[in-house]
């Protein structure tokens, strides 16, 4: 028994030898790492700021196209709410990786560019989940907190700024924070534009080694422990904020 283990054991580490220490190939996954991180807090940034400003459209809309008057100004803000419409149906209800080769092989197909490609793939797709999380968040606010920032003589603009948007943000960090490690994970497939992310640089190993578990086991591995780190923020993050409820 004790020699069967012994063996096993020699197995895997001449597995982890071939496949990470021989041709220093352990650089891959750390660029992997790398990049998979960069891409996803750039697009992560890049989707809020896209998310805010289609959230504020269609929670405005949404709360004052019946007392707003008939004009040009309401036609325009109807054509605008419109777009950002059709923006959340298309990114929401096709699959991520179509759009990431629509942007590649078809939008910048004279672009070489991979990782920028790839960065604004992710960041359209990721805003039009957190417009839905911000305008859930928006929505959620009682009016009398708007008629509160109206006693106050603030206009609609500074209303949003200074009395909704600091409560409608401490109510929907948790679930943007969530989706956050959703777009860590979904980066898996920025492979297919060639961009060296952690899943790609597994594959690249696989290739040259002709030896699966240990770069796939790996890559998930590290994959596990990313996700793991952010899930143990989140978590510290809610009970903060439930502590500063009480």
């Amino acid at each position: 028994m004790f020699n069967a283990i012994a063996e096993w054991f020699s197995g895997v580490k001449a597995e982890f030898v071939l496949n990470f220490i021989t041709k220093n190939r352990w650089k891959m996954m750390l660029t992997g790492v790398e990049n998979t991180l960069l891409i996803t807090f750039v697009a992560g940034m890049m989707g809020i700021a896209i998310g805010v400003v289609v959230a504020i459209i269609r929670s405005t809309w949404d709360k004052n196209q019946e007392v707003m008057r008939p004009g040009v100004g309401k036609f325009l803000y109807r054509i605008v709410n419109g777009i950002a419409k059709v923006y959340l149906t298309v990114i929401r209800g096709t699959p991520l990786v179509l759009q990431l080769l629509i942007m590649y092989f078809i939008i910048f197909a004279s672009s070489r560019n991979d990782m920028m490609i790839a960065i604004l793939a992710f960041g359209i797709n990721s805003g039009a989940y957190v417009a839905e999380i911000f305008r859930s968040g928006i929505m959620s606010i009682s009016k009398g907190q708007f008629e509160a920032g109206r006693s106050l003589g603030f206009n609609y603009v500074q209303t949003m700024i200074y009395i909704i948007t600091p409560q409608m943000i401490k109510n929907v960090l948790p679930t943007l924070l969530n989706e956050f490690i959703a777009l860590l994970k979904e980066t898996s497939v920025a492979g297919y534009v060639t961009v060296m992310d952690l899943t790609y640089a597994a594959s690249r190993i696989r290739a040259s080694t002709y030896s699966p578990f240990m770069p796939l086991v790996g890559s998930a591995a590290i994959y596990l422990a990313l996700v793991m780190f952010f899930t143990w923020l989140v978590g510290l993050l809610e009970r903060r904020l439930r502590k500063s409820e009480r």
